[in-house]
């Protein structure tokens, strides 16, 4: 899957890393691999997965437009679905069926730092993966570089946060679109498509998806 973005030497952000399972198959294509996971029970769970292979940086830190300190709601009974977006939290469990049972029952402060500052240290990076419950847009809005090659998450439910990656990922270059349905590991898409065609996609409702990555890959100016 992520064979024709990453490869040996490349340098790979995975924004939202939970468990590892992202950062072991770039680890294992060979990148160099920063994996921010803000969530500290699980930060010490990606220690001891993913922390002693060569070539893997473990931050715990959150993401977002600014530095800074921001309040994470955690979910204990579902800790994939903890967020730092509010408003996001309310939509997904009034239109999104298989948030029915997501609860969030407490709160923490978390460190947050920008993937601008995450470049400044380590690098510009080949590859982003960006997982982190509806603050998509936020960490993109952080990042003043465009990447060659990215993925966010986006729900049902929440597809408005999709359309503001869009929005953020054209400020920075030309980009062509495709998108893996669910856990999925090929794309649903046959040829990649323009920001206006992806965009009608998910303002027609992404076929009822309840899940998925939408991928950008930036445009080379033979390719434009």
């Amino acid at each position: 899957m992520y064979a024709p973005f990453v490869a040996q030497g490349d340098l790979v952000f995975d924004v939202g890393a939970h468990l590892g399972d992202r950062t072991a198959a770039f680890a294992g294509l060979g990148a160099r691999v920063v994996a921010l996971e803000p969530q500290p029970h699980i930060v010490s769970w990606l220690h001891r997965l993913v922390g002693g292979r060569p070539r893997v940086t473990i931050r715990a830190l959150a993401v977002g437009r600014e530095a800074g300190v921001a309040r994470m709601a955690l979910s204990g009974a579902h800790p994939t679905v903890s967020t730092l977006a509010a408003p996001w939290r309310e939509h997904v469990l009034g239109n999104n069926p298989s948030f029915r049972h997501v609860r969030w029952e407490e709160t923490i402060d978390v460190q947050v730092t920008t993937m601008d500052a995450l470049i400044s240290e380590f690098g510009m990076p080949r590859f982003c993966k960006i997982d982190v419950e509806g603050h998509e847009a936020e960490v993109l809005g952080g990042l003043s570089h465009p990447v060659e090659a990215l993925s966010v998450e986006f729900v049902s439910g929440g597809l408005d946060v999709a359309l503001a990656c869009l929005d953020q990922l054209g400020t920075l270059a030309p980009y062509r679109y495709n998108v893996v349905v669910g856990e999925g590991r090929r794309f649903h898409f046959d040829e990649w498509r323009t920001p206006d065609s992806v965009r009608r996609w998910f303002e027609a409702g992404a076929e009822s998806v309840s899940s998925g990555d939408l991928y950008a890959r930036r445009v080379g100016a033979d390719d434009q």
